[in-house]
């Protein structure tokens, strides 16, 4: 046995005699421990005290066209003989936009109100020390969600309810809903779980139950969906779901996998259609009325319906990306350039310092000009700063894109600092020029490559791998390859549209439609109007307001622009702008949970007359599907030996223990 090995035995040696804290050696055997505040695995208690409050889940979705309305109800009981606070980690769609909590107890329901996060907690830990039943519902991640459930007694019987929308998008003619179950262990460093400023939005340190350990309480889903278009076929890749149609255009779903709630739930769709859908849904609410506008690509795309097409290749020769980066690049370019299609024109730029076209105006796709192309990237080598900003104008004011779709794909590393400038220079000119995004390297700058296409309304590619990096050119080359609707333009005669998101249409691609938020104002009179062009011609679609009623169930609208809103709000907020006071007004004026707003519902009974007697219970968490118990434990050392492995979830068992100990004695 290693001198290693030796000392982590002696360690948990220790752990159990309730001498030191549970540390996992790295390197040296005298390293500060790093668990504070990571998972452990759950040990039940003495059952004087509910340890599993959480009793059952039940999810009801119910889809209309492209929006998914979620109704998540949560039961909580106390079957112990002491009062309980009740603490849940929960996963959520990074698209949610979560509008309304309630608190039933017996019969008393009480609607949750929006307030500033930290005034919610602050009045939810003053409701809690008054005894009264509270329920608190933040935001942690824009995907991880905590409840929180004061003073539950004795024999108590709780139903919190949540619900959000969502706009479902296709991708390649196939919609899919994701209903995420289980948040999956995160490990904290030692430096973030001393940090102070931080200690209230610890999470992370929530019990885990073992790998294929059931998890606790009963899960139930069911849904609906509706469609204007026949439903061409309906399934789940991840559950078993009985599924009922009704004439074509509505299915009823529910779960039969009663043991599902270890992994995501995936329920996916098609719809039938051989030509371009366009849809209007209008929503009136006093003086703010909301729109919403969709073009549905045909499922089936001929050679006739594409219109010609335009590609601008902006490629970054930068010094960051000589070696590795550049060579990719260079293949990328080679794949694309001789993927192009004989009525195709492009142009290059390249950019380091400065940038530099191959011509100053498009050039047709002839074996001669892609050789051309081809020559000019196979002889750079990387030098010089990043100046990608001039490179994007560069682009986007080359002339030539006036009667075709014009995609601009920029193929960089990421390495610069302008991403806020990049952002709005692609808002502004979106309509103009379809952007793509193509990062390169072992450590890309992800969050410009990705907050490029979300602006830009498309999907990012990143190459990590040189093994990689054909079949992702490939993808890309079959995303953009088929616009189907170019120069889209929206406008509205007899009344005003205004606050559209995005401000401009990108194309509209056979893999994706296009979707375009908006507020109105005006008697609902007038013509609302789609403009563009297909490879048949000229598009033409007009709504009548007045044959558009404003449906009830299209509330979801507000909600659905707002989070928009948000959503972009975080992608300039990661580029240095100063947002939270922009988003805070944004949650409390739309009534949506954000990283600065939260739920808070209080029942104004005094029910527990010893409040310091309540102790904090955490619902543990399923293990998620196929993750070992190794997921529950500290970094190892460079080279382990075997043996160490072993000692891991032992470790994770024995804090847990050794946790609940020191409390029982702190109780005492």
């Amino acid at each position: 046995m290693s001198k290693r090995v030796r000392r982590v035995l002696a360690a948990l040696v220790l752990v159990c005699a309730g001498l030191v804290a549970p540390r996992v050696f790295a390197q040296e055997a005298d390293e500060s421990a790093d668990r504070t505040l990571s998972p452990y695995f759950f040990v039940h208690g003495d059952g004087a005290t509910e340890q599993l409050p959480l009793k059952s889940t039940d999810v009801g979705i119910d889809v209309a066209g492209v929006i998914a309305d979620v109704r998540v109800t949560q039961h909580y009981r106390n079957t112990g003989t002491k009062p309980i606070e009740a603490e849940y980690v929960f996963p959520g769609s990074t698209r949610a936009a979560i509008y309304a909590l309630t608190m039933t107890i017996g019969d008393r329901r009480v609607e949750a109100e929006i307030r500033e996060k930290n005034q919610a907690r602050a009045e939810y830990q003053a409701a809690k020390a008054a005894g009264q039943s509270a329920a608190l519902l933040e935001q942690h991640r824009p995907n991880v969600f905590k409840m929180n459930v004061a003073n539950i007694m004795p024999g108590d019987d709780i139903t919190v309810e949540l619900r959000y929308t969502e706009l479902i998008i296709p991708t390649d003619g196939i919609y899919e809903l994701v209903f995420p179950t289980v948040v999956g262990p995160r490990y904290v460093s030692a430096a973030e779980s001393v940090a102070p400023a931080t200690a209230a939005d610890h999470w992370q340190d929530n019990p885990t139950l073992h790998a294929g350990e059931q998890p606790p309480g009963e899960f139930k889903l069911h849904g609906t969906v509706n469609s204007g278009i026949p439903i061409r076929q309906l399934d789940s890749p991840s559950h078993q779901i009985r599924v009922q149609y009704s004439g074509g255009r509505r299915a009823d779903l529910e779960l039969l996998d009663a043991k599902g709630a270890n992994r995501d739930f995936i329920l996916r769709y098609q719809l039938a259609g051989d030509a371009i859908e366009s849809g209007l849904m209008l929503y009136e609410n006093g003086g703010d009325n909301y729109f919403l506008a969709m073009i549905e690509p045909p499922r089936r795309v001929t050679a006739a319906q594409i219109p010609p097409r335009d590609y601008v290749f902006v490629l970054d020769v930068s010094g960051s990306m000589d070696g590795f980066p550049l060579e990719v690049a260079k293949r990328l370019m080679r794949n694309l350039l001789t993927g192009l299609r004989p009525t195709d024109t492009f142009n290059v730029v390249l950019f380091a310092g400065s940038s530099a076209a191959l011509s100053p105006t498009p050039l047709a796709a002839t074996p001669e000009n892609i050789r051309r192309a081809l020559d000019l990237t196979d002889m750079q080598s990387g030098g010089g700063g990043t100046e990608m900003l001039g490179a994007l104008r560069h682009a986007f004011d080359m002339p030539g894109g006036e009667n075709r779709s014009r995609s601009v794909v920029v193929v960089t590393d990421g390495y610069v600092d302008i991403e806020k400038k990049a952002f709005d220079l692609i808002r502004e000119r979106l309509g103009e020029s379809n952007v793509y995004a193509f990062g390169i390297g072992t450590s890309v700058n992800r969050y410009l490559i990705e907050g490029m296409a979300r602006i830009g309304g498309g999907v990012p590619f990143i190459v990590t791998r040189d093994a990689d990096a054909d079949a992702c050119a490939e993808d890309l080359r079959k995303y953009i390859e088929a616009p189907v609707l170019t120069h889209t333009k929206l406008s509205a005669q007899g009344f005003d549209i205004y606050d559209v998101e995005p401000p401009g249409i990108p194309d509209t691609l056979a893999s994706r439609p296009v979707i375009v938020y908006g507020k109105w104002r005006g008697p609902r009179t007038g013509t609302l109007s789609l403009d563009g062009l297909t490879g048949a011609g000229e598009f033409h679609q007009h709504f009548d307001l007045a044959k558009v009623p404003p449906a009830k169930a299209n509330a979801a609208l507000r909600y659905l622009w707002a989070r928009n809103r948000i959503a972009r709000l975080d992608d300039y907020r990661h580029a240095g702008a100063d947002t939270a006071a922009e988003v805070t007004q944004l949650g409390l004026e739309y009534h949506l949970l954000t990283e600065y707003t939260s739920f808070l519902a209080v029942d104004k009974v005094v029910r527990n007359p010893r409040p310091e007697d309540s102790q904090t219970v955490r619902q543990p968490l399923p293990m998620p599907d196929q993750v070992s118990d190794l997921a529950v434990g500290s970094p190892l050392p460079t080279s382990p030996e075997p043996e160490l492995f072993a000692l891991v979830g032992v470790a994770g068992a024995i804090a847990a223990w050794a946790r609940r100990k020191r409390k029982r004695n702190d109780a005492a």
